[in-house]
């Protein structure tokens, strides 16, 4: 309620209000000045207003007091119950656990005043969750209530909590919320096999490495506390076996570490320990962690292949020993309760597998071809063995054949087999160091000795050190060498190896005279470094042979010019120069000499003989006459030449060699007929050559010739 002083209450005053919720929170009465709530209010949305009022006159409207401001406050009243705002709440705390173990602190919040009254003081309780867990009335803290809460018997757990204002009193507002509680595994149970004994069936034929049987511990743990590992306690068959774990089903995966042999044993029993890998040290006073099962193995009798005697075979033989000789055997037995007979074979890959061949029930193998060493050193192949009861099942081993080598090649000098020599070199001196070659092969590794030829040893140009080790050396024992004395020099050497039967071979090295420098550098080896110290430069010596070369050529026209002309010009001797013309390539015993060439080759073919065997040469067979068939008038002189071709092509009697077989037939086709006597049917005597004047002048000399030749014949009548 406003009043001012100077309201004499006959209504000449007005109230006025203003400030935060003037005429819609609170509205005042202008002549009483009362103020007046027109709605309800809420402490937690607005805890107080500031307002201001002032006293005005009726008439004049003029303020009659100045303006004063007060506040309203709003009094709190329990109208609002405890919220948890982070509610439901999720919670852990390991299994086991002692009493009083933290758990959670939850928190709820009262909107009402906490200054005025019990209104905002919170008390907390557990209304569903008891014996397990327990809570703080004033700070909201949760603890286990119970000792060793085992997780495998309840895992989760749910607890309902309230917070209640007013100090927990009666009339006062509460509020929940829920907290699931888990608890988290330890390692508080070892593992336990759900039996003692375990049994198994293993077939003998099991391979190594292979997974034969599966067992398992129980661990009710979880997670890296259920982990168990598994080994096998050393005793009765524990080397042959093996056991791991599967991660995944954390079981124990027996494998095999060594073959089965139903025939050796039968049955195999051991004990297998399984425990876990993380251990809580807080439980070690329950016991070990660990279990221990026994397991028993049957083997299952399997029918198996044969079995070598040894895993590979090695077998050594000397080349170019008789087919047929046995070099070795292999072994396979059927180690089966039934046993069966074993048969042997090759297995056949490529053809060097045909060198030798095996008995098929006894083993042996022997050569089937000659072997050469330096063609293959060794041979490698498989031999499968078959019981004779179940072909089908077979072993296969593989074999390796070494030959031996026989000492049958000489050794040789190995490259290069020319040197040089310095024409200032001096005795002793080094000028090669030679090393051998042998194709054999030794199996201590050859040795070789090298020397001198005997005609050579009595020489004093070089000799030979053998440097005992495989090598030498050739050394000068002259004092300087002349390259215009000799320039090439020839040194067998004779080899020798260590061998049985020893193999030596004689090797000739060219040892080549050259120029050198004081130092020993070979500055030429050449034809031109001979005239060097005459003290020609090289273009003089090039220009001298340049001469020379022009004189040969010159020379050599002018002898094939003197032949031409001899070919052309007739001879004046009383005897018939036209019956032969006989060329000689070789030498022989002159013109009486009727063996080295058949004239008969100029005959024409129709005076001809019948031929005959050549004389030149002498024929490994008889051969009969050939029949040359007569050339018909006007035929060509290339057929002619074309036929003689042929003949001498299918000639069994010519020589093996090239030769040259001259025709001296000209044709009949000419209109001067032929020149030559050899196809005349007269006699000289019948002879008229009167008409050679009717020639021309070129025939002059040729007409005079023989007309003369006419005029001193006694029997002709003029």
């Amino acid at each position: 309620k406003l009043h001012s002083d100077l309201d004499k209450g006959v209504g000449t005053v007005k109230y006025t209000l203003s400030g935060d919720g003037a005429g819609t929170v609170f509205t005042i009465d202008e002549t009483t000045g009362d103020i007046h709530a027109i709605r309800s209010l809420d402490r937690e949305e607005k805890p107080f207003y500031t307002l201001r009022a002032q006293a005005v006159d009726v008439d004049t409207k003029k303020p009659l007091e100045p303006e004063s401001e007060f506040i309203i406050k709003v009094q709190d009243i329990n109208d609002n119950e405890p919220k948890f705002l982070d509610g439901p709440y999720v919670a852990s705390v390991p299994e086991m656990s002692p009493v009083g173990a933290y758990v959670l602190q939850v928190k709820a919040t009262d909107a009402d005043d906490p200054t005025y009254g019990n209104s905002a003081r919170v008390v907390y309780s557990i209304l569903q969750g008891q014996p397990y867990f327990s809570i703080d009335p004033k700070t909201g803290v949760i603890r286990t209530a119970l000792p060793n809460m085992d997780r495998e018997v309840k895992e989760q757990y749910q607890v309902l909590i309230q917070a209640k204002d007013m100090g927990g009193q009666l009339g006062g507002l509460a509020g929940t919320t829920t907290v699931n509680i888990t608890l988290t595994d330890v390692n508080d149970n070892p593992p336990r096999f759900p039996k003692s004994i375990f049994h198994l069936k293993v077939p003998e034929s099991s391979h190594v490495g292979s997974a034969i049987g599966r067992i398992r511990a129980v661990d009710p743990d979880f997670g890296k506390n259920a982990e168990i590992e598994y080994n096998i306690v050393p005793g009765d068959g524990g080397n042959l076996f093996d056991i791991t774990t599967d991660e995944n089903t954390q079981e124990g995966v027996i494998k095999l570490k060594k073959p089965l042999d139903f025939e050796t044993k039968k049955a195999y029993t051991f004990k297998v320990e399984a425990s876990n890998l993380h251990l809580d040290h807080r439980f070690h006073s329950v016991g070990p962690f660990k279990d221990t099962a026994t397991v028993k193995i049957n083997v299952l009798d399997m029918d198996e292949p044969p079995v070598f005697s040894k895993p590979m075979y090695t077998m050594e033989v000397y080349e170019d020993t008789p087919v047929g000789t046995i070099i070795g055997a292999v072994t396979a037995q059927d180690l089966d309760a039934g046993s069966s007979s074993v048969r042997y074979f090759i297995d056949w890959k490529n053809d060097v597998d045909s060198y030798f061949t095996i008995d098929a029930t006894e083993g042996t193998i022997a050569t089937n071809e000659l072997l050469d060493r330096e063609s293959t050193a060794q041979y490698n192949f498989s031999i499968i063995a078959s019981k004779v009861s179940n072909p089908l099942l077979t072993s296969k081993v593989n074999v390796i054949i070494n030959v031996l080598d026989v000492n049958e090649f000489p050794p040789e000098i190995s490259v290069p087999y020319e040197t040089s020599v310095c024409e200032n070199a001096k005795p002793g001196q080094v000028i090669q160091t030679v090393t051998a070659a042998d194709k054999d092969l030794s199996p201590t590794g050859q040795r070789f000795s090298f020397r001198l030829s005997a005609e050579a040893s009595n020489k004093p140009n070089f000799t030979v050190h053998d440097y005992r080790n495989n090598t030498a050396g050739i050394e000068t024992r002259r004092n300087g060498y002349s390259r215009r004395q000799q320039e090439l020099y020839f040194l067998p050497v004779v080899i020798e190896d260590s061998s049985y039967p020893v193999q030596s071979s004689t090797n000739t090295m060219t040892i080549r005279v050259c120029r050198c420098d004081s130092d020993g550098t070979i500055l030429s080896c050449n034809v031109e470094a001979i005239f060097l110290p005459v003290g020609l430069s090289t273009g003089a010596l090039i220009a001298i042979l340049l001469c020379i070369a022009i004189l040969l050529v010159i020379v050599v026209l002018y002898v094939a010019l003197r032949r031409q002309k001899k070919k052309n010009t007739l001879m004046t001797s009383k005897e018939d120069i036209r019956d032969n013309v006989i060329h000689y390539d070789d030498e022989g015993g002159g013109e009486e000499d009727t063996q080295a060439f058949d004239i008969g080759a100029l005959r024409n073919p129709k005076a001809i003989e019948d031929n005959k065997i050549r004389r030149d040469i002498k024929p490994d067979t008889l051969c009969f006459p050939r029949q040359r068939p007569p050339v018909e008038d006007n035929t060509d002189i290339r057929d002619f030449i074309n036929q003689r071709l042929q003949e001498n092509d299918v000639d069994p009697t010519a020589p093996p060699y090239d030769s040259l077989a001259t025709y001296a037939y000209e044709g009949n086709g000419s209109v001067a007929e032929s020149l030559s006597s050899i196809d005349s049917l007269t006699t000289e005597a019948d002879q008229d050559y009167d008409y050679l004047n009717d020639w021309g002048p070129r025939f002059k000399i040729l007409a005079d010739m023989f007309g003369e030749e006419e005029s001193y014949n006694p029997d002709k009548v003029t």
